[in-house]
């Protein structure tokens, strides 16, 4: 059986366990470094960027979880945890750091802040349609060659990568855990 650990420091941590769970995955919650011994994947939730990084540091998870991206440990990111694999985080603050994994730029709150939420349709590549529910949600605005973009959205301004991998890393700009619909959760799990 497949286990894989879900983020759990702050966020939709309960959401991407359940959905694991659904899909006969072992969840585990992660806390600490010991608790990412034996996965075979990990999600990093949504959430508040900022916080989830300053408790990566105090929890000191951050410099084990960069060492194991680093060898190839694979990694989904949703949101908050898009925003903490990226390259560059425009808008971001100044003290803000990320593990540089994916190579995109994405901007903090790209879609509108709480008040500005909204659903839409995405179309995934190999999948077909799904509901995508943006929250604060990441803009991508660039990426490099060697990321493979599985989803675009078009909200008003052209269309944006919203679900990209790169290697051992994939980020998504919605919250796949907040629907009923697995198919997110089953692209990355089979991919491990």
């Amino acid at each position: 059986m497949r286990c894989v650990g879900v983020l759990a420091l702050q966020g939709d941590v309960r959401e991407h366990v359940t959905a694991l769970e659904q899909l006969g995955v072992k969840a585990v919650r992660v806390r600490t470094p010991e608790q990412l011994d034996g996965l075979d994947g990990l999600v990093m939730p949504g959430g508040e960027s900022t916080t989830i990084a300053h408790l990566l540091v105090t929890s000191g998870l951050r410099p084990i979880l960069q060492a194991r991206l680093d060898e190839g440990f694979k990694v989904f990111g949703t949101c908050a945890g898009l925003i903490m694999l990226s390259r560059d985080i425009l808008d971001g603050r100044k003290d803000q750091w990320s593990f540089h994994k994916l190579d995109v730029a994405v901007r903090r709150n790209g879609y509108g802040r709480q008040i500005a939420s909204f659903e839409s349709p995405v179309e995934v590549a190999g999948v077909g349609a799904v509901a995508g529910v943006f929250i604060r949600a990441p803009k991508i605005e660039s990426y490099a060659e060697g990321v493979e973009v599985l989803a675009t959205l078009d909200h008003g301004d052209g269309p944006h990568p919203v679900l990209v991998r790169q290697a051992n890393v994939w980020g998504c700009s919605f919250h796949p855990e907040l629907t009923s619909d697995l198919r997110i959760h089953q692209l990355f799990t089979d991919s491990l």
